[in-house]
């Protein structure tokens, strides 16, 4: 793939064969269903050694009324590293089948916590599979432990609260960035109290981000060509938020991988901003 100003962030196929088994490298299987049985599809057909993990169950607290997904404890993080094989010093590489959505909050959710190494696997499973490579069935042996455990260190500027997107808005040097359909962005539907979207904030919706029918990105200038369009620039600092957090996850990779340094993810976003009476909202 081309255009990309931060090309060793997403992992292609070619290049994780090539690092399959090796020490230092460890793959997560991030493919979910909303059922729980993202373990039997892991069982079924994985990428060999992949660790499944659950991104709801393993690395999301949620708010007590049970509505905003919050990025897990430092705790909790630092058991899914240790279950995995993850060290301070380990590449992590994610991969899923849903265009890199939940992959891609997992990725997020560890760069939160200081991961250094962490990519994303262009294709997911399914460009794995259709590509003829080995597929590994049943658990699997687990994987070694590191030689230093992950130390989660944050989170980091990566992660905003509500408080802190409600200080940002109207400040100069700031682009909110609505992650979701342009209907909810528009507040023609939802599940919150309120309809609508932060004020301030342009919607870039994240299936955008692939050819129609497909599990890899666009070329980096056709990604570029897109945000352009949508009058998002260099040199700002980004806010992305949806309303569970993935897809914002998978928009703050894109902009990542073409060159953003400073993004970062409304951790609670629409389901808790949508929710709360005190709070502005456009339409």
């Amino acid at each position: 793939m081309s255009g990309l100003a931060r090309p060793e962030i997403l992992a292609t196929t070619e290049w994780l064969a090539e690092h399959v088994g090796r020490p230092g490298v460890r793959i997560l299987d991030a493919r979910w269903r909303p059922d729980g049985t993202g373990v039997e599809v892991h069982r079924a057909g994985h990428i060999p050694g992949a660790v499944s993990v659950d991104w709801r169950a393993d690395l999301v607290d949620m708010d007590q009324a049970g509505d905003a997904i919050r990025v897990a404890s430092p705790g909790r993080v630092a058991a899914t590293a240790a279950r995995a094989g993850i060290g301070d010093e380990t590449t992590i590489v994610v991969y899923d089948d849903t265009q890199g959505l939940y992959a891609s909050r997992v990725w997020w959710t560890f760069r939160v916590y200081g991961a250094e190494h962490v990519r994303v696997l262009d294709g997911g499973f399914p460009a794995w599979e259709t590509e003829g490579r080995t597929v590994e069935r049943g658990a699997g042996d687990p994987p070694p432990d590191p030689l230093t455990p992950f130390v989660p260190r944050g989170p980091n500027r990566l992660h905003l609260t509500t408080s802190e997107v409600r200080g940002l808005l109207g400040a100069p040097g700031v682009t909110l960035l609505d992650a979701r359909a342009p209907a909810e962005y528009r507040g023609y539907e939802g599940n919150t109290r309120r309809l609508g979207h932060i004020p301030g904030a342009v919607n870039v919706p994240v299936g955008s981000m692939h050819a129609a029918g497909s599990q890899r990105l666009r070329e980096g200038g056709d990604l570029r060509d897109r945000l352009h369009a949508a009058n998002v620039s260099r040199g700002a600092r980004m806010v992305a938020y949806d309303g569970s957090g993935v897809a914002a996850a998978k928009l703050a990779f894109v902009l990542s991988l073409l060159g953003h340094d400073d993004v970062a993810v409304y951790d609670g976003g629409w389901a808790e901003w949508g929710n709360r009476l005190d709070l502005p909202v456009d339409r």
